[in-house]
């Protein structure tokens, strides 16, 4: 009887929104494991062996960061089961706070957060192509004017998101079958990737470096760092695990779109990450058995480089060369290619729909606010869309990155802060879920978090501040556009 009301409770506020139900628990976990698993974990490993040195460091980097996600789900668990609906972190942060905080939200989401990881990822994807494709070379330079060159793998990365984006234009059911499709696929090769690796290519001489000493330098140039310097790499580290972590809760900005929300979103974030960052896991440690820690620039082959000099930080391209050759390094492009692309599918899916909340608040262009008739926001992702573009053409990859990193950790703390706030300002609120291990595990993962945002302030201030000041940019924007908007409406 209680599922029965339930469905007719979500059919009728669909048939007020305007969006369909079509997303089930399987749909939403591809999302989350797709969205999540880009091209990070590929990468961010010879970043971090550099940072941190020591090979015991780099997997509690992992360790920290798979902590930190698995809290963030279970504590967004509570809010995404309360506040079921199309928008998710932004109608969090509004029913938390006020439209002022959210709008802050969905500003810098636009700016630098969801646009600049399609960005990021979009660059990504070409690169790898050019393994297959050598023409897509960032020294390829199609155009060139002043300091600015245009490159081949600029323009592959838009034409991705060009694609995905008319893809996803087309209807909840086209961008989630390509989730499917390739998040799936995506999966099951990272799985065969660590059985591989495991089975083939475990190397003697990379386990007499990394495991004889776990803390040490394993044979690096320089020593292990201690103290507030240990402090401060481990902080720096957690940018490129972070990032490869990142989007586990993109799925909750559909909630209009998700059959049985309350249920699914909670449970596709908890079960999504939990598969993702086990994965993370498992893949690092058979870098750690391929791989020695350190070995020298210098190097000609991907042995001697080491995991922190791998040939443009190609980590799993490295690990793929020692352990099957030419032909495996080939297969790792390729899964990459397809772990790129789903991950790009599943953002540019997902971030429309905050711009669509955000214009129903009366703070956003009115078009925005509007549905096509496939019952998607195609306004919000033709403008996204243009936007990513841009960010396609300007920085690099790991700009972008820290850009990102910072303000996404900036709003996830004030995020889980509503956790706490929402208990006091709204206690009779149903809650069909609540934050496992609250209040103990949600103020860690703040504490934790905001120690992670003050290194990064210190340590790299030329990414961190700007960010922080786009943050800011919000406030007057949204006092003096946000009435304007409203207005118009």
């Amino acid at each position: 009887m209680q599922d029965t009301t339930q469905r007719v409770q979500e059919e009728e506020a669909q048939s007020k929104s305007g969006f369909k139900r079509e997303i089930t628990l399987f749909d939403a976990i591809m999302i989350v494991t797709g969205g999540m698993i880009g091209s990070g974990i590929f990468i961010v490993t010879a970043d971090i062996a550099r940072a941190v040195v020591s090979p015991g460091n780099m997997l509690l980097v992992w360790v920290i960061s798979g902590f930190l996600t698995m809290v963030g789900a279970i504590s967004y668990g509570e809010l995404s089961s309360m506040f079921p609906n199309v928008g998710g972190q932004y109608v969090y942060l509004k029913e938390a706070y006020n439209k002022m905080v959210a709008f802050l939200y969905g500003w810098t989401l636009f700016l630098v957060i969801q646009t600049g990881v399609i960005a990021a990822v979009g660059v990504a994807f070409a690169r790898f192509t050019g393994v297959l494709i050598p023409w897509f070379s960032e020294d390829n330079v199609l155009l060139q004017v002043g300091d600015f060159g245009f490159t081949s793998v600029q323009l592959l990365a838009i034409v991705s998101t060009i694609f995905l984006t008319y893809i996803n234009s087309r209807g909840v059911k086209s961008g989630k079958f390509i989730q499917n499709i390739f998040g799936s696929t995506k999966l099951i090769a990272l799985f065969g990737l660590i059985i591989f690796g495991l089975w083939l290519g475990v190397n003697e001489t990379a386990i007499e470096a990394n495991f004889s000493d776990l803390w040490g330098a394993s044979g690096a140039a320089v020593a292990v760092p201690t103290g507030m310097a240990l402090v401060s790499a481990m902080g720096i580290a957690m940018v490129g695990a972070l990032f490869s972590a990142d989007s586990w809760n993109n799925i909750g900005f559909s909630g209009d779109e998700i059959v049985n929300p309350k249920r699914t979103i909670v449970l596709s974030m908890v079960i999504g990450s939990a598969i993702v960052m086990g994965v993370y896991l498992l893949i690092n440690m058979v870098y750690l058995l391929v791989l020695p820690m350190h070995g020298s620039p210098e190097a000609t082959t991907a042995l001697g480089q080491g995991i922190a000099y791998a040939d443009n930080d190609r980590v799993a391209a490295a690990v793929a060369e020692v352990v099957g050759g030419y032909k495996a390094t080939v297969a790792i492009a390729i899964l990459i290619m397809i772990s790129t692309f789903s991950c790009n599918n599943g953002a540019i899916l997902s971030g429309a729909r905050v711009y669509y909340a955000i214009a129903k608040d009366g703070l956003f262009f009115e078009r925005l606010g509007r549905l096509n008739k496939n019952g998607v926001p195609a306004a919000g992702l033709w403008l996204q869309c243009v936007w990513a573009c841009l960010l396609c053409l300007s920085g690099t990859y790991g700009d972008l990155l820290d850009y990102v990193v910072f303000a996404v950790m900036l709003f996830y703390i004030l995020t889980i802060i509503g956790v706490f706030i929402l208990r006091v300002k709204r206690p009779d609120l149903p809650r069909p879920y609540k934050t496992f291990g609250y209040p103990v595990l949600p103020a860690l993962y703040v504490l934790l978090s905001s120690a992670i945002c003050i290194i990064l302030l210190i340590d790299k201030p030329l990414y961190t501040w700007p960010g922080l000041l786009i943050v800011a940019l919000g406030i007057p924007v949204y006092y003096l556009f946000g009435h304007k908007f409203n207005r118009a409406r």
